[in-house]
Protein backbone atom coordinates (compact mmCIF):
# COMPACT_ATOMS: atom_id res chain seq x y z
CA UNK A 1 0.00 0.00 0.00
CA UNK A 2 1.39 3.42 -0.93
CA UNK A 3 1.64 5.75 2.02
CA UNK A 4 -0.63 8.77 2.06
CA UNK A 5 0.80 12.13 1.16
CA UNK A 6 -0.15 15.72 1.75
CA UNK A 7 -0.89 17.39 -1.56
CA UNK A 8 0.21 20.98 -1.91
CA UNK A 9 -2.15 23.77 -1.03
CA UNK A 10 -3.17 26.07 -3.83
CA UNK A 11 -0.46 28.52 -4.61
CA UNK A 12 2.31 26.76 -2.68
CA UNK A 13 5.42 25.18 -4.06
CA UNK A 14 5.31 22.09 -1.91
CA UNK A 15 6.90 19.03 -3.52
CA UNK A 16 4.59 16.44 -5.01
CA UNK A 17 4.55 12.83 -3.89
CA UNK A 18 7.00 10.75 -5.90
CA UNK A 19 4.75 7.68 -5.89
CA UNK A 20 1.80 9.64 -7.27
CA UNK A 21 3.98 11.24 -9.94
CA UNK A 22 5.27 7.79 -10.90
CA UNK A 23 1.70 6.47 -11.16
CA UNK A 24 0.81 9.47 -13.32
CA UNK A 25 3.86 8.87 -15.53
CA UNK A 26 2.76 5.26 -16.12
CA UNK A 27 -0.79 6.36 -17.01
CA UNK A 28 0.54 9.03 -19.39
CA UNK A 29 2.74 6.38 -21.03
CA UNK A 30 -0.38 4.31 -21.71
CA UNK A 31 -2.32 7.35 -22.98
CA UNK A 32 0.46 8.41 -25.35
CA UNK A 33 0.88 4.82 -26.58
CA UNK A 34 -2.81 4.64 -27.47
CA UNK A 35 -2.65 8.13 -28.98
CA UNK A 36 0.24 7.07 -31.21
CA UNK A 37 -1.62 3.91 -32.26
CA UNK A 38 -4.95 5.63 -32.99
CA UNK A 39 -3.92 9.22 -33.82
CA UNK A 40 -7.23 10.91 -34.52
CA UNK A 41 -9.28 13.70 -32.95
CA UNK A 42 -10.64 11.37 -30.29
CA UNK A 43 -7.17 10.39 -29.11
CA UNK A 44 -6.27 14.08 -28.83
CA UNK A 45 -9.32 14.42 -26.59
CA UNK A 46 -7.95 11.61 -24.43
CA UNK A 47 -4.63 13.44 -24.07
CA UNK A 48 -6.44 16.65 -23.06
CA UNK A 49 -8.53 14.70 -20.53
CA UNK A 50 -5.42 13.12 -19.01
CA UNK A 51 -3.75 16.52 -18.56
CA UNK A 52 -6.72 18.06 -16.77
CA UNK A 53 -7.27 14.91 -14.66
CA UNK A 54 -3.62 15.07 -13.55
CA UNK A 55 -4.13 18.58 -12.16
CA UNK A 56 -7.57 17.96 -10.67
CA UNK A 57 -6.41 14.79 -8.93
CA UNK A 58 -4.43 16.89 -6.45
CA UNK A 59 -7.51 18.91 -5.61
CA UNK A 60 -9.39 15.72 -4.85
CA UNK A 61 -6.47 14.53 -2.71
CA UNK A 62 -6.49 17.74 -0.72
CA UNK A 63 -10.24 17.43 -0.17
CA UNK A 64 -9.71 13.90 1.17
CA UNK A 65 -6.92 15.07 3.46
CA UNK A 66 -9.02 17.91 4.85
CA UNK A 67 -12.18 15.82 5.14
CA UNK A 68 -13.98 18.31 2.89
CA UNK A 69 -15.22 15.83 0.28
CA UNK A 70 -18.98 15.61 -0.15
CA UNK A 71 -19.04 11.89 0.71
CA UNK A 72 -16.90 9.58 2.85
CA UNK A 73 -14.28 7.92 0.64
CA UNK A 74 -11.72 5.20 1.34
CA UNK A 75 -8.81 6.91 3.09
CA UNK A 76 -6.03 4.33 2.67
CA UNK A 77 -5.32 5.56 -0.88
CA UNK A 78 -5.09 8.72 -2.95
CA UNK A 79 -8.07 9.84 -5.03
CA UNK A 80 -6.99 7.87 -8.11
CA UNK A 81 -8.79 10.26 -10.46
CA UNK A 82 -6.21 10.12 -13.27
CA UNK A 83 -5.96 6.32 -13.76
CA UNK A 84 -9.72 5.86 -13.35
CA UNK A 85 -10.64 8.75 -15.67
CA UNK A 86 -8.74 7.25 -18.59
CA UNK A 87 -10.15 3.70 -18.57
CA UNK A 88 -13.48 4.24 -20.37
CA UNK A 89 -12.14 6.76 -22.93
CA UNK A 90 -9.16 4.57 -23.85
CA UNK A 91 -11.32 1.45 -23.95
CA UNK A 92 -13.73 3.21 -26.30
CA UNK A 93 -10.86 4.34 -28.55
CA UNK A 94 -9.33 0.89 -28.96
CA UNK A 95 -12.79 -0.64 -29.42
CA UNK A 96 -13.55 1.89 -32.16
CA UNK A 97 -10.21 1.23 -33.87
CA UNK A 98 -10.61 -2.56 -33.73
CA UNK A 99 -14.18 -2.58 -35.05
CA UNK A 100 -13.31 -0.03 -37.73
CA UNK A 101 -10.54 -2.30 -39.02
CA UNK A 102 -13.00 -5.19 -39.49
CA UNK A 103 -15.68 -2.98 -41.02
CA UNK A 104 -18.24 -3.18 -38.21
CA UNK A 105 -19.79 0.29 -38.30
CA UNK A 106 -22.27 -0.30 -35.46
CA UNK A 107 -19.63 -1.20 -32.88
CA UNK A 108 -17.29 1.46 -34.25
CA UNK A 109 -19.89 4.09 -33.32
CA UNK A 110 -20.51 2.24 -30.06
CA UNK A 111 -16.81 2.62 -29.20
CA UNK A 112 -17.01 6.37 -29.85
CA UNK A 113 -20.02 6.60 -27.52
CA UNK A 114 -18.11 4.67 -24.83
CA UNK A 115 -15.17 7.09 -25.15
CA UNK A 116 -17.43 10.15 -25.06
CA UNK A 117 -19.32 8.83 -22.05
CA UNK A 118 -16.09 8.13 -20.18
CA UNK A 119 -14.89 11.66 -20.85
CA UNK A 120 -18.23 13.12 -19.71
CA UNK A 121 -18.27 11.34 -16.34
CA UNK A 122 -14.57 12.15 -15.79
CA UNK A 123 -15.19 15.83 -16.48
CA UNK A 124 -18.14 15.78 -14.08
CA UNK A 125 -15.91 14.36 -11.31
CA UNK A 126 -13.37 17.10 -12.04
CA UNK A 127 -15.99 19.84 -11.93
CA UNK A 128 -17.28 18.44 -8.62
CA UNK A 129 -13.83 18.58 -7.05
CA UNK A 130 -13.11 22.10 -8.33
CA UNK A 131 -16.53 23.33 -7.25
CA UNK A 132 -16.04 22.44 -3.59
CA UNK A 133 -12.34 23.35 -3.31
CA UNK A 134 -11.62 26.51 -1.32
CA UNK A 135 -9.93 28.76 -2.20
CA UNK A 136 -10.90 28.35 -5.84
CA UNK A 137 -7.91 26.83 -7.72
CA UNK A 138 -7.76 29.35 -10.58
CA UNK A 139 -4.99 27.74 -12.62
CA UNK A 140 -6.51 24.26 -12.41
CA UNK A 141 -9.93 25.66 -13.35
CA UNK A 142 -8.42 27.27 -16.47
CA UNK A 143 -6.68 24.03 -17.50
CA UNK A 144 -9.78 21.94 -16.84
CA UNK A 145 -11.96 24.46 -18.69
CA UNK A 146 -9.71 24.47 -21.74
CA UNK A 147 -9.54 20.67 -21.86
CA UNK A 148 -13.28 20.36 -21.34
CA UNK A 149 -13.97 22.95 -24.03
CA UNK A 150 -11.83 21.09 -26.57
CA UNK A 151 -13.48 17.74 -25.73
CA UNK A 152 -17.02 19.15 -25.88
CA UNK A 153 -16.32 20.95 -29.19
CA UNK A 154 -14.89 17.85 -30.87
CA UNK A 155 -17.60 15.54 -29.55
CA UNK A 156 -20.33 18.01 -30.55
CA UNK A 157 -19.17 17.79 -34.16
CA UNK A 158 -18.56 14.01 -34.06
CA UNK A 159 -21.64 12.56 -32.39
CA UNK A 160 -25.15 12.35 -33.77
CA UNK A 161 -28.04 13.86 -31.82
CA UNK A 162 -29.07 10.41 -30.60
CA UNK A 163 -25.52 9.66 -29.40
CA UNK A 164 -25.31 12.99 -27.57
CA UNK A 165 -28.60 12.21 -25.81
CA UNK A 166 -27.26 8.77 -24.87
CA UNK A 167 -24.13 10.30 -23.32
CA UNK A 168 -26.24 12.79 -21.35
CA UNK A 169 -28.53 9.98 -20.15
CA UNK A 170 -25.56 8.03 -18.80
CA UNK A 171 -24.23 11.17 -17.12
CA UNK A 172 -27.59 11.77 -15.44
CA UNK A 173 -27.76 8.17 -14.18
CA UNK A 174 -24.16 8.49 -12.96
CA UNK A 175 -24.99 11.61 -10.94
CA UNK A 176 -27.94 9.94 -9.22
CA UNK A 177 -26.06 6.70 -8.57
CA UNK A 178 -23.23 8.71 -7.02
CA UNK A 179 -25.61 10.44 -4.65
CA UNK A 180 -27.38 7.20 -3.68
CA UNK A 181 -24.58 4.63 -3.46
CA UNK A 182 -21.85 6.85 -2.00
CA UNK A 183 -24.30 7.87 0.74
CA UNK A 184 -25.35 4.29 1.44
CA UNK A 185 -21.80 2.86 1.21
CA UNK A 186 -19.34 5.21 2.97
CA UNK A 187 -15.60 4.45 2.74
CA UNK A 188 -16.08 1.69 0.14
CA UNK A 189 -14.53 3.61 -2.76
CA UNK A 190 -11.97 6.23 -3.59
CA UNK A 191 -13.21 8.97 -5.97
CA UNK A 192 -11.46 7.16 -8.83
CA UNK A 193 -12.95 3.78 -7.96
CA UNK A 194 -16.39 5.35 -7.66
CA UNK A 195 -15.96 6.93 -11.09
CA UNK A 196 -14.91 3.63 -12.64
CA UNK A 197 -17.46 1.33 -10.97
CA UNK A 198 -20.47 3.65 -10.97
CA UNK A 199 -19.65 4.91 -14.47
CA UNK A 200 -19.69 1.34 -15.74
CA UNK A 201 -22.96 0.52 -13.95
CA UNK A 202 -24.55 3.71 -15.30
CA UNK A 203 -23.56 2.82 -18.85
CA UNK A 204 -24.93 -0.71 -18.50
CA UNK A 205 -28.22 0.55 -17.03
CA UNK A 206 -28.66 2.98 -19.90
CA UNK A 207 -27.86 0.27 -22.45
CA UNK A 208 -30.42 -2.04 -20.85
CA UNK A 209 -33.13 0.65 -20.90
CA UNK A 210 -32.29 1.53 -24.51
CA UNK A 211 -32.40 -2.09 -25.69
CA UNK A 212 -35.58 -2.81 -23.72
CA UNK A 213 -37.37 0.06 -25.45
CA UNK A 214 -36.15 -0.87 -28.94
CA UNK A 215 -36.14 -4.67 -28.71
CA UNK A 216 -36.83 -6.51 -31.98
CA UNK A 217 -37.28 -10.22 -32.54
CA UNK A 218 -33.92 -12.03 -32.90
CA UNK A 219 -31.95 -8.81 -32.39
CA UNK A 220 -28.95 -9.13 -30.10
CA UNK A 221 -27.20 -12.03 -28.41
CA UNK A 222 -29.05 -13.54 -25.39
CA UNK A 223 -25.67 -13.86 -23.65
CA UNK A 224 -25.16 -10.08 -23.73
CA UNK A 225 -28.69 -9.44 -22.49
CA UNK A 226 -28.12 -11.92 -19.68
CA UNK A 227 -25.12 -9.96 -18.38
CA UNK A 228 -26.93 -6.62 -18.57
CA UNK A 229 -30.07 -7.83 -16.79
CA UNK A 230 -28.16 -9.69 -14.05
CA UNK A 231 -25.82 -6.81 -13.19
CA UNK A 232 -28.51 -4.11 -13.24
CA UNK A 233 -30.96 -6.36 -11.39
CA UNK A 234 -28.49 -7.06 -8.57
CA UNK A 235 -27.62 -3.36 -8.20
CA UNK A 236 -31.28 -2.32 -8.08
CA UNK A 237 -31.97 -5.11 -5.57
CA UNK A 238 -29.20 -3.77 -3.34
CA UNK A 239 -30.55 -0.22 -3.49
CA UNK A 240 -34.05 -1.49 -2.68
CA UNK A 241 -32.98 -3.48 0.40
CA UNK A 242 -30.61 -0.73 1.61
CA UNK A 243 -33.49 1.72 1.58
CA UNK A 244 -35.90 -0.75 3.15
CA UNK A 245 -33.63 -1.75 6.03
CA UNK A 246 -33.15 1.86 7.05
CA UNK A 247 -36.63 1.56 8.56
CA UNK A 248 -36.39 -1.96 10.01
CA UNK A 249 -33.88 -4.23 11.73
CA UNK A 250 -32.41 -6.56 9.12
CA UNK A 251 -31.02 -9.04 11.64
CA UNK A 252 -34.32 -10.53 12.84
CA UNK A 253 -35.91 -13.70 11.53
CA UNK A 254 -38.92 -11.75 10.31
CA UNK A 255 -36.70 -9.42 8.26
CA UNK A 256 -34.71 -12.38 6.94
CA UNK A 257 -37.83 -14.21 5.77
CA UNK A 258 -39.03 -10.99 4.15
CA UNK A 259 -35.63 -10.59 2.44
CA UNK A 260 -35.77 -14.05 0.88
CA UNK A 261 -39.40 -13.64 -0.17
CA UNK A 262 -38.73 -10.26 -1.78
CA UNK A 263 -35.65 -11.68 -3.53
CA UNK A 264 -37.87 -14.35 -5.10
CA UNK A 265 -40.48 -11.74 -6.01
CA UNK A 266 -37.92 -9.45 -7.63
CA UNK A 267 -36.20 -12.32 -9.40
CA UNK A 268 -39.29 -14.09 -10.69
CA UNK A 269 -41.46 -11.01 -11.11
CA UNK A 270 -39.00 -8.45 -12.51
CA UNK A 271 -35.66 -9.89 -13.64
CA UNK A 272 -36.93 -13.00 -15.45
CA UNK A 273 -39.77 -11.18 -17.29
CA UNK A 274 -37.32 -8.44 -18.25
CA UNK A 275 -34.91 -11.01 -19.65
CA UNK A 276 -37.77 -12.85 -21.39
CA UNK A 277 -38.75 -9.63 -23.18
CA UNK A 278 -35.20 -9.20 -24.47
CA UNK A 279 -34.37 -12.74 -25.58
CA UNK A 280 -37.93 -13.82 -26.55
CA UNK A 281 -37.42 -17.17 -24.80
CA UNK A 282 -38.09 -18.68 -21.40
CA UNK A 283 -34.93 -17.54 -19.53
CA UNK A 284 -34.68 -20.61 -17.29
CA UNK A 285 -35.12 -23.09 -20.15
CA UNK A 286 -32.67 -21.13 -22.30
CA UNK A 287 -30.10 -21.14 -19.50
CA UNK A 288 -30.42 -24.88 -18.85
CA UNK A 289 -30.16 -25.69 -22.57
CA UNK A 290 -27.17 -23.40 -22.89
CA UNK A 291 -25.27 -24.82 -19.90
CA UNK A 292 -25.73 -28.48 -20.90
CA UNK A 293 -25.59 -28.05 -24.66
CA UNK A 294 -22.38 -30.01 -25.23
CA UNK A 295 -20.34 -32.65 -23.45
CA UNK A 296 -17.44 -30.19 -23.10
CA UNK A 297 -19.66 -27.81 -21.16
CA UNK A 298 -20.73 -30.55 -18.77
CA UNK A 299 -17.09 -31.45 -18.08
CA UNK A 300 -16.21 -27.79 -17.51
CA UNK A 301 -19.15 -27.30 -15.12
CA UNK A 302 -18.12 -30.35 -13.09
CA UNK A 303 -14.50 -29.16 -13.00
CA UNK A 304 -15.54 -25.66 -11.90
CA UNK A 305 -17.78 -27.12 -9.19
CA UNK A 306 -14.78 -28.99 -7.78
CA UNK A 307 -12.72 -25.79 -7.77
CA UNK A 308 -15.55 -23.92 -6.00
CA UNK A 309 -15.59 -26.67 -3.37
CA UNK A 310 -11.82 -26.32 -2.99
CA UNK A 311 -12.17 -22.55 -2.47
CA UNK A 312 -14.73 -23.15 0.28
CA UNK A 313 -12.41 -25.67 1.95
CA UNK A 314 -9.61 -23.08 1.93
CA UNK A 315 -11.89 -20.61 3.71
CA UNK A 316 -12.91 -23.18 6.33
CA UNK A 317 -9.31 -24.34 6.83
CA UNK A 318 -7.97 -20.81 7.35
CA UNK A 319 -10.76 -20.07 9.83
CA UNK A 320 -10.02 -23.30 11.68
CA UNK A 321 -6.39 -22.17 12.01
CA UNK A 322 -7.58 -18.84 13.42
CA UNK A 323 -9.82 -20.61 15.95
CA UNK A 324 -6.92 -22.76 17.14
CA UNK A 325 -4.48 -19.84 17.40
CA UNK A 326 -4.10 -17.79 20.56
CA UNK A 327 -4.95 -14.46 18.90
CA UNK A 328 -8.51 -14.09 17.70
CA UNK A 329 -7.38 -11.13 15.57
CA UNK A 330 -5.34 -13.40 13.35
CA UNK A 331 -5.49 -12.36 9.67
CA UNK A 332 -4.79 -14.65 6.73
CA UNK A 333 -1.26 -14.14 5.36
CA UNK A 334 -0.69 -12.82 1.85
CA UNK A 335 0.09 -16.27 0.47
CA UNK A 336 -3.16 -17.67 1.87
CA UNK A 337 -5.18 -14.89 0.20
CA UNK A 338 -3.40 -15.60 -3.09
CA UNK A 339 -4.68 -19.18 -3.02
CA UNK A 340 -7.85 -17.76 -4.53
CA UNK A 341 -5.84 -16.22 -7.37
CA UNK A 342 -4.47 -19.65 -8.19
CA UNK A 343 -7.98 -21.10 -8.12
CA UNK A 344 -9.41 -18.45 -10.48
CA UNK A 345 -6.50 -18.97 -12.90
CA UNK A 346 -7.27 -22.70 -12.89
CA UNK A 347 -10.91 -21.75 -13.50
CA UNK A 348 -10.49 -19.30 -16.36
CA UNK A 349 -7.74 -20.93 -18.42
CA UNK A 350 -9.82 -24.00 -19.46
CA UNK A 351 -12.84 -21.77 -20.09
CA UNK A 352 -10.87 -19.50 -22.42
CA UNK A 353 -9.32 -22.47 -24.21
CA UNK A 354 -12.44 -24.60 -24.70
CA UNK A 355 -15.62 -22.50 -24.41
CA UNK A 356 -15.43 -18.73 -23.93
CA UNK A 357 -19.18 -18.23 -24.29
CA UNK A 358 -19.82 -20.64 -21.42
CA UNK A 359 -17.20 -18.82 -19.36
CA UNK A 360 -18.98 -15.54 -20.15
CA UNK A 361 -22.29 -16.84 -18.76
CA UNK A 362 -20.74 -18.76 -15.84
CA UNK A 363 -18.84 -15.65 -14.70
CA UNK A 364 -22.08 -13.67 -14.83
CA UNK A 365 -23.84 -16.26 -12.64
CA UNK A 366 -20.88 -16.29 -10.24
CA UNK A 367 -20.98 -12.50 -9.98
CA UNK A 368 -24.70 -12.62 -9.10
CA UNK A 369 -24.00 -15.24 -6.42
CA UNK A 370 -21.13 -13.20 -4.94
CA UNK A 371 -23.24 -10.04 -4.78
CA UNK A 372 -26.20 -11.90 -3.26
CA UNK A 373 -23.98 -13.47 -0.56
CA UNK A 374 -22.52 -10.04 0.18
CA UNK A 375 -26.06 -8.72 0.68
CA UNK A 376 -26.73 -11.61 3.07
CA UNK A 377 -23.53 -10.85 5.00
CA UNK A 378 -23.99 -7.06 5.04
CA UNK A 379 -27.64 -7.14 6.16
CA UNK A 380 -26.98 -10.06 8.59
CA UNK A 381 -29.68 -12.14 6.93
CA UNK A 382 -30.37 -15.40 8.76
CA UNK A 383 -29.31 -18.15 8.70
CA UNK A 384 -25.99 -17.38 6.92
CA UNK A 385 -25.37 -13.70 7.61
CA UNK A 386 -23.37 -13.96 10.83
CA UNK A 387 -21.51 -17.05 9.60
CA UNK A 388 -20.36 -15.22 6.45
CA UNK A 389 -19.26 -12.23 8.54
CA UNK A 390 -17.10 -14.48 10.68
CA UNK A 391 -15.65 -16.50 7.80
CA UNK A 392 -14.79 -13.56 5.52
CA UNK A 393 -13.40 -11.25 8.22
CA UNK A 394 -10.23 -13.34 8.14
CA UNK A 395 -9.47 -12.19 4.59
CA UNK A 396 -10.01 -8.45 5.10
CA UNK A 397 -7.27 -6.00 4.18
CA UNK A 398 -6.90 -2.21 4.27
CA UNK A 399 -9.01 -1.82 1.12
CA UNK A 400 -12.09 -3.23 2.89
CA UNK A 401 -12.51 -0.20 5.14
CA UNK A 402 -16.21 0.32 4.39
CA UNK A 403 -19.27 -1.75 5.28
CA UNK A 404 -18.93 -3.95 2.18
CA UNK A 405 -16.28 -6.60 1.45
CA UNK A 406 -15.53 -6.11 -2.24
CA UNK A 407 -12.07 -7.53 -2.90
CA UNK A 408 -13.35 -10.98 -3.98
CA UNK A 409 -15.92 -9.33 -6.26
CA UNK A 410 -13.18 -7.13 -7.76
CA UNK A 411 -11.08 -10.25 -8.36
CA UNK A 412 -13.93 -11.85 -10.28
CA UNK A 413 -14.54 -8.64 -12.25
CA UNK A 414 -10.86 -8.28 -13.10
CA UNK A 415 -10.72 -11.79 -14.53
CA UNK A 416 -14.06 -11.48 -16.36
CA UNK A 417 -13.98 -7.98 -17.85
CA UNK A 418 -11.64 -8.94 -20.75
CA UNK A 419 -14.17 -11.65 -21.64
CA UNK A 420 -17.21 -9.38 -21.26
CA UNK A 421 -16.05 -6.08 -22.74
CA UNK A 422 -14.68 -6.89 -26.19
CA UNK A 423 -17.49 -7.05 -28.81
CA UNK A 424 -17.53 -10.56 -30.25
CA UNK A 425 -18.46 -9.40 -33.81
CA UNK A 426 -15.15 -7.51 -33.84
CA UNK A 427 -13.12 -10.48 -32.62
CA UNK A 428 -14.13 -13.24 -35.00
CA UNK A 429 -11.59 -15.87 -35.97
CA UNK A 430 -8.75 -14.30 -37.88
CA UNK A 431 -9.45 -10.73 -36.79
CA UNK A 432 -7.43 -10.96 -33.56
CA UNK A 433 -3.83 -11.23 -34.66
CA UNK A 434 -0.68 -10.18 -32.87
CA UNK A 435 -0.95 -8.93 -29.30
CA UNK A 436 -4.76 -8.75 -29.66
CA UNK A 437 -4.88 -12.55 -29.54
CA UNK A 438 -3.99 -12.28 -25.83
CA UNK A 439 -6.94 -9.98 -25.01
CA UNK A 440 -9.09 -12.75 -23.42
CA UNK A 441 -6.10 -13.61 -21.22
CA UNK A 442 -5.61 -10.03 -19.94
CA UNK A 443 -7.22 -10.76 -16.56
CA UNK A 444 -5.33 -14.02 -16.14
CA UNK A 445 -2.00 -12.36 -16.95
CA UNK A 446 -2.42 -9.11 -14.99
CA UNK A 447 -4.19 -10.39 -11.86
CA UNK A 448 -3.98 -14.15 -11.79
CA UNK A 449 -0.28 -14.35 -12.64
CA UNK A 450 1.36 -10.91 -12.42
CA UNK A 451 -0.24 -9.53 -9.25
CA UNK A 452 0.06 -12.89 -7.50
CA UNK A 453 3.76 -13.29 -8.33
CA UNK A 454 4.53 -9.69 -7.34
CA UNK A 455 2.73 -10.05 -4.02
CA UNK A 456 4.21 -13.41 -3.01
CA UNK A 457 7.81 -12.82 -4.10
CA UNK A 458 7.79 -9.17 -3.09
CA UNK A 459 6.56 -9.90 0.43
CA UNK A 460 8.88 -12.87 1.00
CA UNK A 461 12.10 -11.96 -0.82
CA UNK A 462 11.83 -8.30 -1.76
CA UNK A 463 14.42 -5.90 -0.32
CA UNK A 464 14.62 -2.95 -2.75
CA UNK A 465 11.48 -0.83 -2.42
CA UNK A 466 10.12 1.43 -5.11
CA UNK A 467 10.34 5.05 -3.87
CA UNK A 468 7.35 6.01 -1.74
CA UNK A 469 5.74 2.55 -1.68
CA UNK A 470 5.97 -0.78 0.10
CA UNK A 471 6.11 -2.59 -3.25
CA UNK A 472 9.50 -3.99 -4.19
CA UNK A 473 11.64 -4.05 -7.30
CA UNK A 474 12.04 -7.82 -6.98
CA UNK A 475 8.27 -8.32 -6.91
CA UNK A 476 7.78 -6.24 -10.06
CA UNK A 477 10.53 -8.03 -11.99
CA UNK A 478 9.16 -11.40 -10.91
CA UNK A 479 5.70 -10.30 -12.05
CA UNK A 480 7.01 -9.43 -15.52
CA UNK A 481 8.91 -12.70 -15.91
CA UNK A 482 5.94 -14.74 -14.68
CA UNK A 483 3.67 -13.12 -17.26
CA UNK A 484 6.21 -13.68 -20.05
CA UNK A 485 6.41 -17.36 -19.12
CA UNK A 486 2.61 -17.50 -19.09
CA UNK A 487 2.47 -16.00 -22.59
CA UNK A 488 4.89 -18.70 -23.77
CA UNK A 489 2.65 -21.39 -22.25
CA UNK A 490 -0.42 -19.84 -23.90
CA UNK A 491 1.38 -20.04 -27.26
CA UNK A 492 2.02 -23.73 -26.65
CA UNK A 493 -1.47 -24.76 -25.52
CA UNK A 494 -3.73 -22.33 -27.45
CA UNK A 495 -3.36 -22.96 -31.17
CA UNK A 496 -5.57 -19.95 -31.95
CA UNK A 497 -2.99 -17.48 -30.61
CA UNK A 498 -0.64 -16.08 -33.24
CA UNK A 499 1.43 -13.16 -31.98
CA UNK A 500 2.84 -12.22 -35.42
CA UNK A 501 6.15 -10.99 -34.02
CA UNK A 502 4.47 -8.39 -31.75
CA UNK A 503 6.67 -9.49 -28.88
CA UNK A 504 8.09 -6.02 -28.15
CA UNK A 505 4.61 -4.51 -27.74
CA UNK A 506 3.54 -7.39 -25.46
CA UNK A 507 6.67 -7.02 -23.32
CA UNK A 508 6.16 -3.26 -23.11
CA UNK A 509 2.48 -3.66 -22.18
CA UNK A 510 3.24 -6.18 -19.46
CA UNK A 511 6.04 -4.01 -18.07
CA UNK A 512 3.90 -0.85 -17.98
CA UNK A 513 1.03 -2.62 -16.21
CA UNK A 514 3.48 -4.18 -13.72
CA UNK A 515 4.83 -0.70 -12.93
CA UNK A 516 1.26 0.50 -12.46
CA UNK A 517 0.74 -2.34 -9.97
CA UNK A 518 3.79 -1.16 -8.06
CA UNK A 519 2.66 2.45 -7.70
CA UNK A 520 -1.14 2.53 -7.72
CA UNK A 521 -3.13 2.59 -4.48
CA UNK A 522 -6.40 1.84 -6.25
CA UNK A 523 -7.97 -1.63 -6.47
CA UNK A 524 -5.38 -3.40 -8.61
CA UNK A 525 -7.66 -6.39 -9.25
CA UNK A 526 -9.90 -4.05 -11.22
CA UNK A 527 -7.48 -1.53 -12.71
CA UNK A 528 -4.64 -3.73 -13.99
CA UNK A 529 -6.67 -6.03 -16.29
CA UNK A 530 -8.39 -3.05 -17.86
CA UNK A 531 -5.11 -1.30 -18.68
CA UNK A 532 -3.56 -4.50 -20.04
CA UNK A 533 -6.73 -5.10 -22.10
CA UNK A 534 -6.47 -1.58 -23.55
CA UNK A 535 -2.80 -1.96 -24.45
CA UNK A 536 -3.23 -5.38 -26.03
CA UNK A 537 -6.25 -4.21 -28.05
CA UNK A 538 -4.24 -1.28 -29.44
Amino acid sequence: MTREYAPPASGTGAPLSGSVLAEAAVVFAVVLSIHAAVWDRYSWCAVALAVQAFYVQYKWDRLLQQGSAVFQFRMSANSGLLPASMVMPLLGLVMKERCQSVGNTYFERFGIVVAATGMAVALFSSVLALGITRPVPTNTCVISGLAGGVIIYIMKHSLSVGEVIEVLEVLLIFVYLNMILLYLLPRCFTPGEALLVLGGISFMLNQLIKRSLTVVESQGDPVDFFLLVVVVGMVLMGIFFSTLFVFMDSGTWASSVFFHLMTCVLGLGVVLPWLHRLIRKNPLLWLLQFLFQTETRIYLLVYWSLLATLACLVVFYQNAKRSSSESKKHQAPTIARKYFHFIVVATYIPGILFDRTLLYVAATICLAVFIFLEYVRYFRIKPLGHTLRSLLSLFLDERDSGPLILTHIYLLLGMSLPIWLVPRPCTQKGSLGGARALVPYAGVLAVGVGDTAASIFGSTMGEIHWPGTKKTFEGTVTSIFAQIISVALILIFDSGVDLNYSYAWILGSISIVSLLEAYTTQIDNLLLPLYLLILLMA
